[in-house]
């Protein structure tokens, strides 16, 4: 199922049927390409391996279904047990870190962020993995190098993002007087206080939401010219620009359905599909549950980048997903060996078309899948890699960067003064006090 085709034309031609010989891709194809991958792989499985992997709980369906199938295959070619445990995305960390500090119970990890530089001493060395994909794939995006690489080694592999968008119903952007999603800051105010005017109000997580919350509230501190850190990792989130990002994300706020402190990741889906939300920040699975429950909804949706900021340059924070493996593990030639074989183009392309936008590649061959065409609404997140900044921002991204996200330090800095606990000068205080005791 190799697709990395010269003429475009003919592969957005061919999409509909690509995309329909992917979902029906059967188990013994898969099994027969993953012997002969087998046979040729630079990576050989300890004999009688058995891997323990955590992942983030899925949220669409088919993905997941998917990669079930691409880890039955690789059990099956190479005789070993991957053992597969799903959890929550505020789950991963924590008990990532409870591995990483006791040496026991997991042999990789399948995360969130930069998880793989909160444990960066306990990370087996992927640059040959890194290397192999890249030279196979079409080279590594520069998101995709920021997300795996420290001092020149990869840590981890970035295996996909999730977007995080704007998702939002044209018919009611339409009655607030907007044809398309604005593409300036000014406008996005104005359209979500439009949209609540109108009873069809909006909302973005401000809880402890690990991917929605972090994400768009890193974008508003980025447009308005702000940073936690520096290029030299100071703190310097006391500033004026973050000053008029608080003030841009609290007139947002003040147009939001009510409850938007608390959310977590699947708030917004759920206030979005049961017809309370109109426009949010998320990833595509929102369309895509709508399309199989909801398809009224489906059809009045669309998606759209967040604007640039004040320098006319967009930087958004999506969702990496990075796949470490700790090198206490017993079996670290299998973890590799089923790290490379997940992002072959023979399972990888089926994959992120089972996953309907959901999983955005960082690898550039992947720009071809039909996936990204197939639904013009889904193109938006094919180019989620190229406007990715990681959670370090202008510094470099190591262990503190991670601590700092995982942590919501920025997060927790626009919730307290939107919901009014701080005012500007003691938020951003805080803000700055929480960042300095992590950037040492």
């Amino acid at each position: 199922m190799t697709y990395f085709p010269t003429d475009r034309r003919s592969l957005l031609k061919g999409g509909a049927t690509l995309l329909a010989a992917a979902a029906t891709m059967s188990a013994e194809d898969l099994l027969g390409y993953a012997k002969a991958w087998a046979q040729t792989s630079p990576w050989k499985p300890e004999p009688g391996a058995k891997v323990n992997m955590m992942r983030w709980k899925r949220f669409v369906e088919a993905e997941d279904v998917a990669f079930m199938k691409i880890v039955d295959a690789f059990q099956k070619a190479n005789n070993v047990t991957i053992n597969i445990s799903n959890e929550s995305y505020d789950d991963v960390q924590p008990k990532a870190s409870v591995a990483a500090n006791t040496g026991q119970g997991l042999d990789m990890v399948w995360g969130l962020y930069t998880l793989p530089f909160l444990f960066s001493n306990k990370c087996v060395d992927m640059t040959d993995v890194a290397d192999y994909l890249g030279k196979k794939c079409g080279g590594w995006t520069d998101s995709g190098k920021a997300y795996g690489m420290l001092d020149g080694k990869w840590i981890g592999i970035p295996v996909a993002a999730t977007g995080g968008l704007i998702n939002y119903r044209i018919s009611a952007a339409e009655k607030a007087g907007f044809k398309q999603f604005p593409k300036d800051l000014a406008g996005m105010a104005e359209f979500f206080k439009a949209m609540n005017k109108n009873g069809t109000p909006g909302g973005m997580a401000l809880g402890h939401a690990s991917g929605d919350a972090n994400g768009w509230v890193h974008w508003a501190l980025w447009a308005h010219g702000g940073n936690l850190i520096d290029k030299d990792n100071k703190v310097v989130i006391n500033s004026p620009e973050t000053a008029k990002a608080l003030e841009y994300v609290k007139g947002l706020y003040d147009n939001f359905v009510p409850g938007t402190a608390s959310w977590n990741d699947s708030s917004n889906n759920k206030a979005f599909l049961a017809g309370q939300l109109y426009a949010t920040v998320n990833g595509i699975s929102i369309y895509v549950t709508a399309k199989k429950e909801a398809p009224q909804i489906a059809e009045d949706m669309n998606h759209a980048h967040l604007p640039p900021g004040i320098d006319g340059k967009t930087r958004e924070m999506h969702l990496g997903f990075p796949i470490l493996v700790f090198n206490f593990s017993k079996y670290p030639q299998t973890c590799k060996a089923f790290t490379a074989f997940m992002l072959e183009p023979e399972q990888f392309n089926p994959w992120i078309e089972a996953a309907q936008g959901y999983l955005s590649h960082f690898l550039k061959g992947y720009d071809a899948n039909p996936i990204w065409t197939a639904d013009p609404k889904n193109t938006p997140y094919r180019d989620v890699a190229a406007t990715a900044t990681t959670p370090a921002g202008l510094g470099k991204l190591g262990e503190a960067a991670a601590a700092a996200i995982a942590d919501f330090v920025l997060v927790d800095m626009f919730a307290n003064y939107c919901t009014g606990r701080e005012d500007v000068k003691t938020a951003m205080a805080s803000a700055e006090r929480s960042a300095k005791r992590i950037f040492r």
